[in-house]
């Protein structure tokens, strides 16, 4: 993943050609956990549709009569 031309820090813009390699690295790090958060994202969206549906088919079955 390429690095962003600049980075902000409080309020300071910083190129990141500039900066150190040990800089350089935690913006690396940065990247790889906003993706990972992203990714988590959409684990989480996909589990809540799935509860969604599972209390939507709960809600249909509780509302069938039980067969004798």
């Amino acid at each position: 993943m390429p690095l962003p031309e600049s980075i902000t820090l409080n309020g300071k813009t910083h190129a990141t050609a500039d900066l150190s390699d040990a800089a350089r690295d935690q913006v690396v790090n940065i990247q790889v956990v906003d993706a990972e958060i992203a990714r988590l994202q959409q684990q989480l969206a996909i589990a809540q549709t799935a509860r969604n549906a599972y209390v939507a088919a709960l809600v249909a079955a509780a509302d069938k009569p039980i067969e004798h």
